[in-house]
């Protein structure tokens, strides 16, 4: 593999859809790969393919757009080891950088200037034993947690996780979303204001816009 390249998916821009960033413009830097196979998966085009490209070409692509905000995201973009590169330089040339993460890779070499959007898998995502639990004590209040729940188990599930771990006073935020099509979005929500949870609800603006088309 040659060194400073990376496989990409595709590179756009669009508002961003979720996290902490919700609803600003961004560059999305779709990288390619994914070890993991969640049940809801909305990016399964990403596994496979994507084109390899330098560094250079990347940032000289992301700065066509004059952003503000930049996400790179997948897949799982931690799989390709020069993601650590990309990010540093993104941060290098002023952008605001978060970075999509599935939680099943270590976080702790990632420039401190990143946000870093975690996940921890559920039960129902099929998925919850990739969950690298270590990764909990880097976490910063620069940075986020998410869960995707699919039923009133997996709630249940990322409640305890909560508050085991503390993560509201871990990260800067937890975020409770309901996977698309499977749990009701009020469901959650009326879920979350009875246990009073200090969580923050999230939709997923983009399918809600453009119905879940690649490039949005």
């Amino acid at each position: 593999m040659k060194a400073n390249t990376l496989r990409i998916t595709e590179i756009f821009y669009s508002l961003q859809g979720e996290s902490r960033t919700l609803g600003l413009p961004t560059v999305f830097v779709r990288l390619t790969g994914c070890p993991l196979r969640c049940v809801y998966c909305d990016t399964e085009y990403a596994f496979h393919g994507g084109e390899r490209r330098e560094m250079d070409d990347i940032l000289a692509e992301v700065a066509q757009y004059s952003p503000r905000y930049i996400c790179v995201t997948g897949g799982e973009p931690l799989a390709q080891p020069e993601c650590l590169s990309l990010l540093t330089a993104l941060c290098d040339a002023g952008y605001e950088v978060s970075l999509e993460t599935s939680g099943a890779l270590p976080i702790e070499k990632v420039d401190a200037r990143v946000s870093r959007v975690m996940d921890l898998k559920t039960p129902a995502s099929g998925e919850m034993h990739r969950n690298l639990m270590d990764n909990i004590p880097f976490l910063t209040d620069h940075d986020q947690v998410k869960f995707v729940l699919c039923n009133r188990e997996d709630y249940d599930w990322a409640r305890f996780q909560l508050d085991s771990y503390q993560l509201n006073k871990r990260a800067g935020e937890v975020l409770f979303s309901p996977s698309f099509g499977q749990l009701s979005a009020t469901d959650l929500a009326n879920w979350i204001v009875a246990d009073n949870l200090p969580v923050r609800f999230q939709m997923q603006l983009h399918k809600i816009l453009w119905n879940d088309a690649a490039g949005h």
